[in-house]
């Protein structure tokens, strides 16, 4: 059992102070790097937030096995293949660009 503030109250509070304190004070030409550094902080607080990802298989193995031709359409592992792509794809975009899921 972790102890509040957790990691993750402490890097949303510096988020908010970013937004909210610091970029309103800043100069114009200052305000694009501390947006950079808010959109970073909210990266890794999904990223922490994020379930693992179980069974996941070797990744290059996978994508030499794909080019390879051993999971086209009409082959027994094509379903399977096609499904941990979508499933991890969705993973990962929930992570790093969760508007793009709609």
């Amino acid at each position: 059992m972790q102890e509040k503030p957790d990691a993750a109250d402490l890097l949303a509070t510096a988020r908010d102070v970013v937004l909210r304190e610091l970029l309103p004070a800043l100069p114009s030409e200052k305000a694009l790097a501390a947006r950079m550094v808010a959109a970073a902080i909210a990266l890794a607080l999904r990223q922490g937030a994020a379930p693992a990802l179980t069974d996941t298989p070797d990744l290059a193995k996978l994508a030499a096995e794909i080019r390879a031709g051993r999971h086209d359409p009409g082959l027994d592992s094509h379903a399977q293949v096609a499904a941990f792509l979508r499933d991890y794809a969705r993973a990962r975009a929930a992570v790093s660009a969760p508007k793009a899921l709609g």
